[in-house]
């Protein structure tokens, strides 16, 4: 997969635009952080603590985590070895957790 993969992914869902963080591509969600590109190359996806840990522990060529992203709701994906069906999913739950009520309601 790639960034602009990603990208297609989340882009249909309300609210959803792309921008920059920490220089890199992000996608955002109401001005909010979904996703980002780190400068080498993994992905930064919002993700609840219980299932990033599974699936970093299921998926460790896939998923993983650095210290610094530790303490936070975030998973690294290694775009490379990540397959669409794996990150789909996961945008959407991040956007489920970042969408207000009216930008859920235009989801339907």
């Amino acid at each position: 997969m790639t960034f602009d993969d990603v990208a297609a992914l989340a882009l249909p869902l309300p609210g959803t635009t792309l921008g920059t963080s920490y220089g890199t591509p992000a996608v955002k969600v109401g001005g909010k952080l979904l996703a980002r590109l780190r400068e080498d190359g993994d992905l930064v996806l919002k993700c609840d603590e219980e299932l990033r840990a599974a699936l970093v522990e299921l998926h460790p060529d896939v998923f993983h985590l650095t210290p610094h992203y530790e303490p936070y709701d975030w998973i690294l994906v290694r775009l490379a070895a990540a397959g669409p069906e794996q990150v789909a999913g996961l945008v959407e739950r991040g956007w489920e957790a970042l969408a207000t009520k009216a930008l859920r309601r235009q989801r339907g």
